[in-house]
């Protein structure tokens, strides 16, 4: 049976369900296409994914309704931010206070993020989820596409939208190029134990094999790390017993919390950029890491795909309520500009940032401490890089403003 709906989001993770339920006041028939369900009940020991959730990410989950079902599963706000280069006199430090904020942001399972957004979307009569299904095949018409599913699902959309994550099924059947390199890193994820608490504090300490952030966990003495290293390296240190992988953690980090314990699994995979040559063709959008994937460095990553589907269920609900075509590359050209520039300042920050704080060499290491320092001490300086972190500027969607 052939199903006829305005918008066929594929991808039912963070970005593709915040996007699903940013249509929720309107009459838009929308489809969420997902390959799997989400295991709604949680482990005792948090998962290894998480995101750092900003203060424009916690307003936009806010008005979708679904900030309640993150509080009562799993969410760990953070009062305070220290970064630091080893060997290095260069530090800086931000705290929730001085900026008259609750809080920096919040430390959030991915899965956490993705459930809750899932009831909210569970409630509303407009959207169809169709999970766990696949998408087939997709043929582009002038006025609609046409998208079969692997259950024989068979439907039209005005706009397809292309949520499914870096390796994107969609960009890839549109053939939409894209710019990308290697960042010559994996991430090595874990959960750590250490002997002295973490106080709410995130910490990140660059050393010359590359940064390791420990983000502080709703337990006291529980973080979440992310080790950006080589690739040989981090399969070296996933095949470390655990007492060695202990040690080494431990001194990498300076001992800045005492003695580091994993508990659990660890995991790495490779760190990579990627930027969507077009972010929209005809009837066809794409959001998030489907368009754009950038080093974890300040954890903006997700925040920056959760921006992209308010960004862009804004612009589509303006053009429906005009009685515009929602699907035409012309129409949707503002979300494109908007989001591809957004996008391109947050690789180019990323980017001078891991080129500042790369290489050891005495002289590099001395501008990166008077930088360091200076960005702590000049008036408004750290204001503004406290802002920018939690999204309290730049060009925000109405959805992510307080």
């Amino acid at each position: 049976m052939m199903q006829s709906v305005d918008v066929a989001i594929i991808g039912g993770g963070m970005v593709g369900l915040a996007l699903a339920a940013a249509f929720k006041d309107s009459d838009l028939r929308v489809a969420v296409i997902e390959g799997s369900v989400p295991d709604d009940t949680l482990n005792e020991l948090p998962d290894i994914r998480v995101s750092a959730l900003s203060r424009s990410s916690e307003t936009m989950l806010r008005k979708l309704g679904a900030w309640q079902g993150i509080e009562q599963r799993r969410a760990s706000p953070y009062q305070a931010m220290e970064v630091w280069e080893q060997d290095s006199f260069a530090k800086i430090a931000f705290d929730a206070q001085s900026m008259a904020q609750p809080d920096l942001g919040h430390i959030v399972e991915n899965r956490v993020i993705q459930l809750a957004l899932l009831e909210q979307v569970q409630k509303l009569d407009n959207v169809t989820l169709f999970m766990p299904a696949r998408c087939a095949t997709l043929a582009v018409g002038e006025q609609e596409s046409w998208l079969t599913l692997d259950n024989g699902q068979a439907m039209t959309a005005k706009l397809v939208v292309g949520a499914d994550g870096a390796n994107s099924w969609l960009r890839n059947q549109m053939n939409i190029p894209l710019t990308h390199w290697d960042y010559g890193h994996s991430a090595l994820v874990a959960n750590v134990k250490t002997t002295d608490a973490h106080d709410g504090i995130a910490r990140q300490i660059f050393t010359p094999n590359g940064p390791l952030a420990f983000l502080p966990m709703s337990e006291p003495n529980m973080c979440s790390i992310v080790w950006s290293t080589d690739p040989l390296r981090a399969e070296h240190l996933l095949a470390m017993d655990e007492r060695d992988f202990n040690k080494a953690l431990t001194s990498e980090f300076d001992v800045r919390l005492g003695m580091c314990e994993v508990i659990g699994e660890r995991a790495a995979f490779p760190l990579k950029m990627r930027y969507a040559r077009d972010f929209v063709v005809e009837r066809v959008a794409l959001v998030g890491d489907a368009a754009h994937t950038i080093h974890p460095l300040a954890g903006q990553g997700v925040n920056l795909g959760l921006l992209d589907a308010a960004s862009l269920a804004q612009e589509v609900l303006a053009l429906w309520k005009q009685g515009q075509d929602i699907g035409t590359k012309r129409n949707l050209r503002g979300y494109e500009r908007w989001r591809k520039a957004e996008a391109a300042k947050m690789i180019a920050a990323m980017q001078g940032f891991r080129d500042l704080f790369s290489g050891d060499n005495p002289a590099k290491k001395f501008v990166r401490g008077i930088g360091l320092s200076l960005a702590g001490q000049l008036p408004g300086a750290k204001d503004e890089i406290m802002k920018h972190a939690l999204g309290l500027k730049g060009n925000l969607p109405e959805l992510a403003r307080q």
